[in-house]
């Protein structure tokens, strides 16, 4: 079971703030640092200092770390050409030396996009799919050859579809509750499928249609990966957990319910629940990023049982 640190930093956090996580997270042995890719905060928090871009972050990142990965959850279609996305993520691979890798979703928050001009076309979902032909098909084309996409939405010619990433191939990230569509899309364009926020049972039911899907498309399911993305708040004991909790702004029992939560030992139980459903990685989901003490707990009280 691989465990990654997920941000969201649109709450509120500077570069420094998610470089320091970052390094934690590298120094503790966790396998990735993951960002989310939003400019709006939600709910009761101010969100100051205000908004970072997700791969202006990742580009920093890159060159401030050696060996963790980095990515995003999921980077939103909507903010995003994908041919400059494709630019772009090529890019940072370069200056990771090969550590990059692509959550793409619809996108799905409107205010955002009203806050910051921004469209937010009714048919994401069918852009969503070409945007996925456009960039993986420019990471595709032999160097030497152009590529050309006339898409309804999307309209490339003659490119010359560089820069290359790094990698061979860059492990694209597709997630989300959809029934169809969803696991469709996973089946042909993903490296691995992720479900945010969900119980056992629902992670379950929804790996499950991707494996058919995968199956429909050709594909052997296991060439996907399967993971999860679940709030995190654990500690040594319940007194500790409160007080995590709280520093949140969530209840202890709410996120034992909906998360990761309670002392070490409930945490890999719970843990050992998902990898039955089927889960092989958890993203993390770190709130409170001044809490470096909850990433050493974890490093040395959870990971350790989970190997």
């Amino acid at each position: 079971m691989d465990l990654r640190i997920f941000t969201e930093p649109q709450q509120g956090a500077t570069y420094d703030t998610l470089l320091t996580v970052a390094k934690a997270t590298e120094d503790l042995g966790f396998d990735a640092f993951f960002r989310s890719d939003h400019y709006l905060r939600m709910g009761n928090v101010s969100g100051l200092p205000g908004p970072t871009d997700a791969w202006i972050t990742l580009a920093g990142l890159a060159r401030e770390t050696r060996r963790i990965r980095l990515g995003t959850l999921m980077t939103a279609g909507t903010f995003r050409l994908p041919g400059v996305l494709a630019i772009q993520v090529a890019q940072v691979d370069q200056m990771s030396g090969g550590r990059v890798e692509l959550g793409l979703g619809a996108g799905w928050f409107e205010e955002e996009h009203k806050a910051y001009g921004i469209p937010f076309p009714k048919d994401k979902f069918a852009r969503l799919e070409e945007q996925l032909e456009v960039v993986t098909g420019l990471w595709a084309t032999e160097a030497g050859k152009t590529y050309d996409f006339h898409g309804k939405y999307y309209d490339l010619t003659e490119s010359p579809a560089l820069p290359k990433p790094a990698q061979s191939k860059v492990p694209v990230i597709i997630g989300g509750h959809g029934a169809k569509r969803t696991p469709r899309l996973a089946a042909r364009y993903a490296s691995e499928f992720n479900i945010p926020f969900a119980s056992v049972e629902d992670s379950a039911r929804q790996f499950g249609r991707v494996r058919a899907a995968a199956e429909e498309e050709g594909r052997a399911p296991d060439s996907l990966v399967y993971s999860n993305a679940l709030v995190v708040c654990v500690g040594r004991d319940d007194q500790e957990v409160a007080r995590r909790a709280a520093a949140i702004g969530r209840e202890p029992e709410e996120l034992k319910a909906n998360g990761l939560a309670g002392t070490p030992a409930e945490v890999v139980e719970k843990i050992g629940r998902y990898a039955e459903a089927g889960s092989e990685r958890i993203y993390l989901q770190l709130l409170d990023l001044t809490d470096l003490d909850q990433l050493e707990l974890i490093s040395a009280e959870v990971m350790p049982q989970l190997s």
